[in-house]
């Protein structure tokens, strides 16, 4: 899907455990205006939803079922859907404005997820209206979330 990044972390292990870098400024095509993390229980789906100025830089630590759909009619790639399961190893997935995403932790024990988009939450102060479109009670089930 153009523009649309998915691959996994490069994980530095030793007897400790391990070490995988999220993001570095000398590899990024973008900077990102803040950092949230957010936990998702088994069986859950986050979205579907897109956003109109936003990229979003997912960081999935735990077994997620990715879902996109290309909303962007001047794409390459619109109007494809992708589904993409992940391992256990860390995903990054980075999805720019107009692509529609949703994800669902199909592992058995919690997941994780670090986003760091370029656009801060309801703007600067948390004053301006939030950069989404839902669709989780979409009429036409044009986004509907499948196993």
């Amino acid at each position: 899907m153009e523009g649309l990044e998915i691959r996994e972390i490069s994980l530095y292990k030793d007897s400790r455990g391990w070490l995988g870098e999220i993001i570095r400024e000398d590899e990024a095509t973008f900077k990102p205006l803040m950092t949230y993390l957010s936990m998702t229980k088994p069986g859950v789906v986050r979205g579907p939803h897109e956003h109109r100025e936003q990229t979003d830089f997912f960081c999935l630590i735990g077994r997620f079922r990715l879902y996109f759909w290309d909303n962007r009619k001047t794409s390459t790639s619109y109007k494809k859907k992708e589904t993409i399961d992940t391992s256990e190893i860390p995903v990054i997935a980075v999805v720019p404005p107009g692509i529609v995403h949703a994800y669902k932790n199909i592992g058995k024990s919690n997941g994780y997820v670090i986003n760091l988009p370029d656009k801060l939450y309801k703007g600067w102060g948390k004053t301006e209206q939030v950069d989404e479109i839902r669709y989780e009670n979409d009429p036409d089930n044009s986004y509907k979330v499948s196993d």
